[in-house]
Parts: structure tokens; C-alpha cells; sequence
């Protein structure tokens, strides 16, 4: 793009490609990839084969010649044959631009045009802030639900909240996601920036749904969490869409945690006895209110851990009287 050279470049040498390859050069000594040669071996009117891993050049010159029946919309000949080799073998191609200067991905019936690494990086940057503001927002949101929890204060409104947060946060950080990729090397820090954000939010959002959802099966948590990720963009700002979609008919009604959610953020607690917890204790209530031998009638639980649990919910009921819970 920067000499003005337009190219067609096959990520991928496959027995289909061959077949609708036509002259041109093969390396018998594959070569290393790198920037210069491609825009060397650019400067010819054929296209270029890499090998699978895009590691090295493969041909150069190379006659394309997909099938014509093949439907394009694209106009220009290049892009309009990048296009066909990408459906026909379903390996990914590279056609660039010689008189726009842009370059395009085609994998399968699908396009990616890709804008300049500046242009990616601002917007990448902006929607990070965006991301942190919305993680943010969701920690002040789980902290309200704790706050209530422990008041025994819950709605479906406060639930519905948090897991409405986190789910922004889990498509928006997909979106930067997608978009940093464009920036190869340079978006490094980027990604480093986008794992701290988004950690534990879905873990979150699986252990908020089965404090609340009807039942503890394992089919009635996948059922909500498949329909929470399948409410469309534009419907998922309003609580009402979310609590249809997740069986909560009403959204001011009163409800109980099981206790998944704060259980699972104490230390070196198995999930057997975790579940053992649940079991004996039936609601998240009765956990906080429960005294050491209270935790010790549980199986799997001595006096040391009992005395561990007991000291944790005493730190929960001292926090959660600082957070003062949002109206929700």
C-alpha cells in the first residue's frame, strides 16, 4: 500500500488452491515472510502463496483462475478473483488495492476491509476508556448486590443489573478484541490493557445465574446464559428485555441468593464442599448469620475452615455496610 502495488496474496497452499493455479514461480527453497519481499515479489502482476502458518512465500506470479459461476459483488478484478478464491478453497485471501490503496481480508463469503493501524489504534483506545467506565460500573453494581444481599434486600431489578453490566462489558470487550487483532505486534498493549478489564466477567455472570435462575441444574443455567448472550444490542439496555428473557417476572419481587457468588470468592474452597454448603444451608441468609459449630455440622467442613468461613462473612456484613447500594 505504501509503493502503490496492488496484490492477491493466498494464506494457505492447499490442494484446491494448486487447482486453480496457473504459472508464475515456485520457490523450490521456501522463503522466510517478511514485509520487504512481499512488496517486492508485489511488484509482479501475479499473485503470491504463503504456507499455512503465512511463515513463508511459496510462489510469486501465480495465475489465479476460480470458477466464473461463483457470485461476486465486488467490481474490480482483483478483488473480484480474491474473492472467488477465498469461497471456491476456503483458505483466506489478501487482495490489495493498487489505485485505492486499500487492503481487504475475504474468508469465505465474508470481508474485512482493513483500515490503517492509526485510524484502528484511536478507536481502540477510545472504546478501552469506554470498556473501563463499563467495568467499573459493574463493580460498583456487584458490590450493591452484596450490600443487599447481606440486608436480605434483593430484587430481580439489582440482579438483573449486574448481569446487564456484564454482558456490555463481555461485547464490548469482544469488539476491541476483534479490532485489535488489525494492529498485529503494535496492539500488545492493548490486549494486555483488555485481559485485565474484562477477568472474571463471565465468570461472574455464570455464578450471579445460578444464585438466581429457578433451579440449580446445569441445563437451566446454560438455558439463561444462552438466551442473556442471545438478547439483541439494542434491547439489552432495558431490564424488562433481560428479565423476560431469563424468567423473572418481576422485576421488583423479592428474591434470595443461593450463595454461589460470594462462596466463590473465598479461598482454597473445593467445589464439592462449596456445593456441600449450599446444600446444608439452602439460601445465602443463613450462611451469613451461621456461627462456627453452625459450619461445622456441614460434611467436609473442621474447625479450621469453619472458623475461616465464619470470619469471611463477618468481613462481608463489615463491607457491604461501607457500599451503599445504588437504586436499581
Amino acid at each position: 500500500m505504501q509503493q502503490g502495488k496492488g496484490a492477491i496474496v493466498v494464506l494457505g497452499s492447499t490442494p484446491a488452491v494448486s487447482a486453480i493455479s496457473s504459472g508464475g514461480f515456485v520457490l523450490h527453497q521456501p522463503v522466510s515472510f517478511t514485509p520487504p519481499k512481499l512488496s517486492e515479489l508485489a511488484k509482479m502482476d501475479g499473485g503470491i502463496i504463503l504456507d499455512d502458518e503465512a511463515d513463508h512465500i511459496l510462489s510469486a506470479n501465480v495465475h489465479f483462475v476460480p470458477s466464473n459461476d461463483i457470485f461476486t459483488e465486488e467490481t474490480g478484478s482483483r478483488h473480484r478473483t480474491a474473492q472467488r478464491i477465498a469461497i471456491q478453497t476456503g483458505v483466506p485471501v489478501v487482495a490489495v488495492s493498487e489505485g485505492r490503496r486499500v487492503a481487504s481480508v475475504y474468508v469465505g463469503e465474508r470481508k474485512v476491509e482493513l483500515r490503517s493501524p492509526t485510524a484502528v489504534a484511536a478507536q481502540v483506545n477510545q472504546e478501552l476508556q469506554t470498556l473501563d467506565r463499563l467495568r467499573r460500573r459493574l463493580d460498583e453494581a456487584e458490590n450493591g448486590l452484596t450490600s443487599l444481599e447481606v440486608s436480605e434486600l434483593v430484587t430481580y431489578r439489582s440482579v438483573v443489573t449486574v448481569l446487564q453490566r456484564a454482558e456490555l462489558v463481555r461485547r464490548v470487550g469482544r469488539s476491541i478484541e476483534r479490532q485489535a487483532v488489525s494492529l498485529g505486534d503494535e496492539g500488545r498493549l492493548a490486549h494486555i490493557q483488555l485481559d485485565d478489564m474484562v477477568r472474571g466477567v463471565e465468570f461472574l455472570r455464570d455464578v450471579t445465574l445460578r444464585d438466581y435462575v429457578k433451579t440449580r441444574r446445569r441445563s437451566s443455567l446454560d438455558k439463561a446464559k444462552t438466551a442473556l448472550m442471545a438478547i439483541e444490542e439494542s434491547h439489552l439496555d432495558d431490564p424488562s428485555n433481560i428479565g423476560r428473557a431469563l424468567g423473572f417476572e418481576d422485576l421488583d419481587g423479592p428474591v434470595t441468593s443461593r450463595g454461589y457468588r460470594l462462596l466463590s470468592k473465598v479461598a482454597r474452597l473445593p467445589d464439592a464442599v462449596r456445593e456441600e454448603l449450599i446444600r446444608h444451608f439452602k439460601a445465602l441468609p443463613r450462611m451469613i448469620e451461621a456461627s462456627i459449630s453452625d459450619f461445622e455440622q456441614v460434611e467436609g467442613i473442621g474447625t479450621a475452615r469453619a472458623t475461616h468461613l465464619h470470619h469471611y462473612f463477618e468481613r462481608v456484613r463489615s463491607l457491604a455496610q461501607e457500599w451503599t447500594p445504588q437504586v436499581l
